[in-house]
């Protein structure tokens, strides 16, 4: 004797299907499962019995339609998202006023910027496999708690010890956050709307970079109530509790339908690895140089190897690593992520040395030197607005043009704080920085859209980890490097000529990016 209830929910059955369900099959309703509109017995099929007829005949399966994204939810994710990546650029302009209550000193500054960057850097991947496990609307809305909450502590810190364990829980908070952003996007947009929706993110993170020193300058030089640098972290938190409430009403709750546990190994090994390259490179400088930066840096070698060698067994052996090598051998991963590393390390580095040379050097207050920014800003997001009509047309060469065209500002910037030092004002970096904003929008959201193309739906939580991950280490990197390369040669050549330096490796970045560009592929799916 047959089943009825194993009949009537058989997901197999196609929707081509002509006999309809015996009768009794049709008349027994399976309470457990959502009710399935079906057309009526026909005589013929009324008389055949049930048991001349396999399940999958007798029963269409249900349709089960994605969970969609609402133009409010899509601005809710974004609005998460852009919380960390102000956060790691908004201190910049309010370091002085830091260290002036603070008492900080060189060291402690740079751990404010680094304890962050790291934490956010090291966790991201694992927030992204997280999110795909229990869920990606649960992992968002914890982080935007965390987030809030952590803000809080660094906007009340006492002291720069207080401060530095705050932005380091903060920087966790963030790599909670920011992965369950593109995750959703790509579990619940497709085609037009999936493009659109990656262009307005890659747009978000790369305005978001240059609003957080403008938002900055702008807090610090109005001293809210007397909070004064207290004002860029206390700002988060009527943000991030009103995305909260947005969130909890039009973002759907997405998982990958295959989760996996989380690759505890892996995961140590990762953050070994990446912590023994960006804190010696980010603070080794500003501590002089002591031994445990070298000791870290000579392990860094050691640890990425083994990552790299625990992964590959990971998955030859059928588990699921925290990284699968699989993925990055994707072309479109490859290719973007590869092109993603120098492009986020020179712009990371450009906002670090920027903020720095138009304060000490050009004596600029928070806020000028935060509007100084602007014309980027706008250039940016209207470029990264343009990107997905711009790239069905003409594919990888919007990345090459925008390249090409981030090269002419930085030449552009380079000219007017040579011809103009000391007295170069707001208005005369706007054209210069224009340009760039320009190039630089045509390529980071293309950049993003093109690792996204092909990844499948099954690994959006932890392929966005990857690729936020390899942007934020970026960032750092150029911070660590460039940063470290224009404050090293401060005391012997002065402010304006360690700017021209750092503008003219930053211009030698964009020579290799625009070469790395040829190995994108020529169209987007």
């Amino acid at each position: 004797m047959s089943d009825t209830r194993a009949q009537t929910t058989t997901p197999e059955a196609p929707a081509t299907t002509l006999a309809a369900p015996a009768t009794a099959t049709a008349t027994v309703p399976d309470a457990r499962t959502p009710a399935v509109r079906t057309a009526p017995a026909t005589p013929e099929a009324t008389a055949t019995p049930a048991t001349t007829r396999p399940a999958s005949q007798q029963q269409p399966a249900p349709t089960v339609l994605p969970p969609v994204l609402t133009p409010l939810g899509l601005l809710t994710v974004l609005l998460g998202a852009a919380l960390p990546l102000i956060d790691f650029f908004i201190v910049n302009v309010a370091l002085p006023t830091i260290d002036h209550d603070l008492h900080a000193g060189p060291a402690m500054l740079e751990m404010v910027v680094a304890g962050y960057g790291v934490a956010y850097a090291t966790l991201l991947v694992l927030g992204g496999r997280l999110g795909d496990m229990i869920g990606r609307r649960r992992l968002f809305l914890w982080g935007l708690s965390t987030f809030g909450l952590t803000s809080l502590a660094c906007g009340l810190a006492p002291d720069a010890g207080t401060l530095v364990a705050a932005r380091v829980a903060q920087g966790a908070a963030a790599a909670l956050l920011l992965p369950q952003v593109l995750a959703t996007i790509q579990a619940t947009t497709t085609g037009k709307r999936r493009a659109k929706a990656v262009s307005l993110y890659g747009g978000t993170a790369g305005v978001s970079s240059a609003v957080g020193q403008v938002l900055g300058g702008l807090l610090v030089s109005v001293d809210l109530a007397g909070t004064g640098w207290r004002a860029v972290f206390l700002v988060n938190v009527p943000i991030a509790a009103a995305a909260w409430l947005l969130a909890a009403r039009t973002v759907p709750e997405t998982r990958s339908p295959h989760p996996t546990r989380v690759d505890g190994l892996g995961t140590a090994l990762l953050a070994t690895t990446l912590i023994t390259l960006l804190l010696p490179l980010t603070e080794g400088r500003a501590a002089g140089w002591p031994v445990w930066s070298w000791i870290l840096l000579a392990v860094f070698p050691f640890a990425g190897t083994a990552f790299v060698l625990v992964e590959r067994r990971a998955e030859r052996a059928g588990r699921t690593p925290l990284v699968p090598p699989s993925l990055l051998r994707i072309p479109s991963v490859n290719s973007g992520l590869t092109m993603i590393v120098p492009f986020s390390l020179g712009f990371g580095g450009f906002m670090f040395v920027v903020a720095v040379a138009l304060q000490n050097g050009l004596h600029y207050g928070p806020f000028a030197a935060g509007l100084s920014l602007a014309p980027l800003c706008v250039t940016f997001f209207l470029a990264s607005l343009a990107g997905p009509r711009l790239v069905l047309r003409f594919g990888r060469r919007v990345v090459i043009a925008g390249s090409l065209i981030q090269g002419t500002g930085l030449i552009a910037l380079a000219l007017s704080v040579y011809a103009g030092w000391p007295g170069l004002s707001v208005a005369g970096l706007a054209p210069s920085m224009a340009v760039l904003g320009l190039g630089q929008g045509m390529v980071l959201p293309v950049l993003l859209r093109i690792v996204l193309s092909e990844l499948p739906v099954a690994q959006a939580g932890v392929g966005g980890g990857v690729m936020v991950t390899t942007q934020q280490s970026g960032l750092a990197l150029g911070v660590a490097t460039l940063g470290t390369l224009f404050l090293a040669l401060l005391p012997t050549v002065g402010v304006r000529d360690a700017l021209l330096t750092a503008l003219l490796s930053q211009l030698a970045i964009v020579v290799g990016t625009t070469a790395l560009a040829l190995r994108l592929p020529r169209a987007l799916r």
